[in-house]
């Protein structure tokens, strides 16, 4: 079961009056949105008060979250939107004061350029859903497709050798393969994020 599904799983069980299924998500995700938080570039006494807003409000809002799908991905948006307005706030209060603050000969930590850990969580979460759906293809699709993958110029010939094909039948096959995962990805609702 994946974190998306984890976190649909908990938001429904809490729905129904059973709040120990969201206890162990809470558990299970703070860590992630914590460090969605601080890769915001909330300091770190701010990021647990801006994490524990984030699941006050998660709590709140439990019944207007339509999809419970969407509970993850609500939660890493709301932790962003949430550790900005505190960034925000900081600076307007830190521009308000006129004395230098204690620290101020130490380096402020900035946010990371990069993508932050929901990248990553998201990503993951994706690829899950794929590799599920490629491993619902037929096995000549799964054999084909993993030789076209691997190669920036797939051997065609080779293709055909391994696979008992014909030469001209490995790239109208390749289509078809690629047509059929591209429907199990459409009709996937948890592929609609990606």
């Amino acid at each position: 079961m994946t974190l998306s599904d984890r976190a649909a799983h908990a938001l429904v069980a809490y729905r129904d009056g059973d709040p120990a299924a969201l206890e162990a998500f809470v558990r299970e995700t703070t860590p992630l949105l914590w460090h969605v938080v601080r890769g915001q570039g909330v300091e770190r006494d701010a990021a647990d008060d801006v994490v524990q807003g984030v699941w006050v409000a998660f709590v709140r809002n439990v019944e207007s979250i339509r999809e419970p799908e969407a509970a993850l991905s609500w939660l890493l948006v709301s932790a962003r939107r949430a550790a900005w307005l505190a960034v925000r706030r900081h600076r307007g209060e830190a521009a308000r004061t006129t004395e230098l603050p204690d620290d101020a000969d130490e380096r402020h930590e900035l946010p990371s350029a990069g993508p932050g850990p929901e990248a990553q969580t998201l990503a993951t979460e994706r690829d899950r859903v794929l590799w599920h759906l490629f491993g619902r293809l037929p096995e000549r699709c799964q054999q084909i497709l993993r030789f076209v993958a691997a190669a920036d110029r797939p051997d065609y010939r080779a293709i055909a050798e391994v696979t008992g094909m014909k030469v001209t039948a490995v790239g109208v096959t390749r289509g078809r393969c690629l047509a059929k995962l591209r429907a199990l990805l459409d009709d996937d609702e948890r592929w609609e994020w990606s």
